[in-house]
C-alpha cells in the first residue's frame, strides 16, 4: 500500500543472473520475480514489458535471461519475442537462490510514537528506506526494528508474519505501524484492506487550485517511458490498479498550494502520481517534474527564491500526517499525529514570507 508501498518489482538482473549461473545444471530453479499481466494489455513484446517493471535491469539483459531459459510464462519458458496476453504469469526462475536480503539488526534511532506488546508506531524521517531491496539492503526502518526488538525472543524481523504493515517512500515523512506478532498484523492488515483506517497527508504542490477540495480516481501502473514513475490511466481502462485520492485546500500561496491528501488506495506513488496527473506535481519531486519552476515569475529574484526553497527542502514536499485504527487486541481506536518536520516547516515559513512580502497583483503568470 503506498503511498505506501515499495514495489517488490524492483530487481536488478546485473545482481542475480550472470551467463554461468543462468546455465547451472543444478536442477532446482528459484523463483526471483513474479508478475502477473493486466485484463487490459495489448500484445507486448516480453522483454519490453518486463523492462519497464523490472527497474534495475536493462532490455538486453532481460533478453539473454530469456535465451538461457530463465523467463517462464504460466510454468513454460519462453523467448523474448514472446507477446505477453492477459493475466499471463511471468517468472523468473534461476538455478541459485535469491540474493539474501536477511534483515540484520542495526543500531539506528527510531522515534517511536507509541509502542505496546503488540505494536508500535514510528515517526520515520525522509531519507529513509522503510524495508531492505535493491541498492538498500542495510540502513532501513526495519533494521532498525530489529535492533529495538533484539532482546524480544518472540520477534523475528525475517518472519514476513510480523513487521511493516503498510509503507511510505524513502524521501516521504511521517507515521508508520509496525506489527509485533502475527495476530497484530494480520488484524491491522484487514483494516487497510478494508480501508478502515485514518490516513492524511501533507503536501506543498504548484499551482494554486480553482477548488478548494476535489477527489482524483484513476488507475496506477508503471510509466512506461520511465521506469521508476508511475502513471496514471482511465478508471474503466483495466491497466493498473485502482487508485482514488481526497484532496482540500489548507494554504494558498499563489504559485503553490498547502494540501491535506486522503488516501481510499495505497498505490505506488499514488498521491505523487495523481497529483501530477491533474497538473500539480509536489514541490521537490524530481521524478514527477516538481523540481522546475512550473509557476511564477521570470526574475532572478524569483528564481533564487525557488533554488533556496529546494536547497531547504531537497526532497518531494509530502509528509504522513495522521494515522488512526482500532487496536488488534483492545478494540480501541487509537489515532496518532505527527508534526511536521523541520525542513517543511522551513519550507513553508519561507513560502508564507514571500506571500506576506508580496501584492496579490505579483501572482499574474508572466
Amino acid at each position: 500500500m503506498e503511498e505506501e508501498r515499495i514495489d517488490d518489482e524492483l530487481l536488478d538482473l546485473d545482481d542475480v543472473l550472470a551467463p554461468e549461473e543462468a546455465s547451472s545444471d543444478t536442477g532446482q530453479l528459484y523463483e526471483h520475480f513474479r508478475v502477473e499481466v493486466d485484463k487490459g494489455q495489448e500484445p507486448e513484446r516480453i522483454d519490453k514489458y518486463l523492462s519497464v517493471r523490472m527497474q534495475h535491469s536493462s532490455r538486453n539483459r532481460i533478453q539473454k535471461a530469456a535465451d538461457a531459459g530463465s523467463i517462464h510464462v504460466n510454468g513454460t519458458p519462453v523467448k523474448s519475442n514472446y507477446k505477453v496476453r492477459p493475466e499471463d504469469v511471468i517468472t523468473l526462475m534461476l538455478h541459485q537462490p535469491k540474493h539474501d536480503t536477511s534483515i540484520v539488526a542495526e543500531d539506528i534511532p527510531l522515534d517511536i510514537v507509541y509502542e505496546d506488546d503488540q505494536l508500535m508506531v514510528i515517526n520515520k524521517p525522509a531519507g529513509m528506506v522503510v524495508h531492505p531491496g535493491a541498492g538498500n539492503f542495510h540502513g532501513t526502518l526495519i533494521n532498525a526494528v530489529a535492533w529495538h526488538m533484539r532482546n524480544v525472543s518472540s520477534f523475528d524481523a525475517n518472519n514476513p508474519e510480523v513487521g511493516l504493515v503498510h509503507r511510505i517512500d524513502k524521501d516521504t515523512s511521517g507515521l508508520l505501524v509496525v506489527a509485533k506478532t502475527p495476530e497484530a498484523k494480520t488484524l491491522l492488515g484487514k483494516q487497510f484492506f478494508h480501508k478502515t483506517t485514518h490516513r492524511s497527508y501533507i503536501a506543498l504542490v504548484w499551482a494554486n487550485f480553482v477548488e478548494e477540495e476535489g477527489r482524483i480516481e484513476g488507475n496506477i501502473a508503471r510509466d512506461v517511458r520511465d521506469r521508476l514513475r508511475m502513471a496514471v490511466f482511465p478508471p474503466d481502462s483495466e491497466t493498473g490498479k485502482p487508485a482514488v485520492t481526497h484532496w482540500r485546500v489548507l494554504e494558498r500561496f499563489g504559485y503553490t498550494t498547502l494540501v491535506k491528501c486522503i488516501l481510499e488506495t495505497g498505490r505506488t506513488h499514488q498521491i505523487r502520481a495523481h497529483m501530477r496527473h491533474i497538473g500539480h506535481p509536489l514541490f521537490g519531486d524530481a521524478r514527477y517534474g516538481g523540481t522546475e519552476i512550473l509557476r511564477g515569475q521570470r526574475s532572478s529574484t524569483y528564481k533564487a527564491f525557488i533554488q533556496n526553497c529546494l536547497r531547504i527542502c531537497p526532497r518531494q514536499a509530502l509528509h504522513a500526517r495522521t494515522l488512526g485504527f482500532v487496536h488488534p487486541t483492545t478494540g480501541l481506536q487509537m489515532d496518532f499525529t505527527s508534526p511536521l518536520p523541520a525542513d517543511l516547516e522551513q519550507l513553508l515559513a519561507k513560502w508564507r514570507g514571500y506571500i506576506n512580502g508580496t501584492t496579490q497583483d505579483t501572482f499574474v503568470e508572466q
